[in-house]
């Protein structure tokens, strides 16, 4: 990949990641938690955003590893769900507000690029956009995957009857292990996580017309 792509797969990388992370502080303050906001999180400035491995780290050795998906995180914005005003609603659509922003921002770019292509065929912005959907929705489905802490285990939990919720709740602490045993157990050249990510992805791909 050519230096300049490189450089824009990154900063659509590291701008979705921070939407992501807003997108949950926005839905926050909706439901009545301040929490974020007073953090100072409610911004798009890197800076307040940036993790060492899920935004610089994990990142770079997909690059370097010629991985076929592109993904990683901010540092997750602080959420008290006990200032929601409907808790259970509100860790519902909290948790959901990330991955719709990243869905959100995939559906835009898609239809951008279809009237690019067709208008106005510029290498360089059909790039951006390619990218942006791609990006998006390898985000979006990432963390939708049912894995603590990601946002798909948050959705499930705020399903759960109560006594099912605190159960699934301590398995928390093995998230990370799970997630490592799907990026390293593979089936032929390709590991489960990326086996998933990139069939779901797509399947998506194919409904906004790539």
């Amino acid at each position: 990949m050519a230096p300049e792509f490189i450089a824009l797969s990154i900063v659509i990388l590291l701008f979705s990641v921070i939407l992501h992370e807003v997108a949950h502080g926005l839905a926050a303050l909706y439901f009545g938690d301040r929490t974020a906001q007073n953090a100072g999180r409610l911004t798009l400035n890197p800076i307040p955003h940036i993790d060492l491995i899920g935004t610089i780290l994990l990142p770079a050795l997909l690059f370097i590893t010629n991985s076929p998906v592109l993904f990683g995180w901010a540092k997750p914005v602080p959420v008290n769900p006990l200032h929601f005003s409907n808790i259970r609603r509100g860790e519902l659509l909290v948790s959901l507000a990330g991955v719709g922003a990243n869905f959100g921002l995939a559906i835009i770019a898609a239809v951008l690029f279809h009237i690019s292509a067709a208008v106005l065929p510029t290498r360089l912005l059909l790039q951006l956009l390619f990218f942006t959907v791609n990006i998006n929705l390898i985000l979006g489905v990432f963390n939708l995957l049912p894995i603590p802490p990601l946002d798909g285990s948050k959705v499930l939990m705020s399903q759960l009857p109560y006594n099912l919720a605190r159960q699934f709740m301590a398995f928390e602490r093995y998230g990370i292990l799970l997630f490592l045993a799907l990026w390293f157990i593979r089936i032929g050249n390709t590991s489960i996580l990326a086996l998933i990510l990139s069939t779901a992805v797509g399947f998506l791909r194919g409904l906004l017309g790539f």
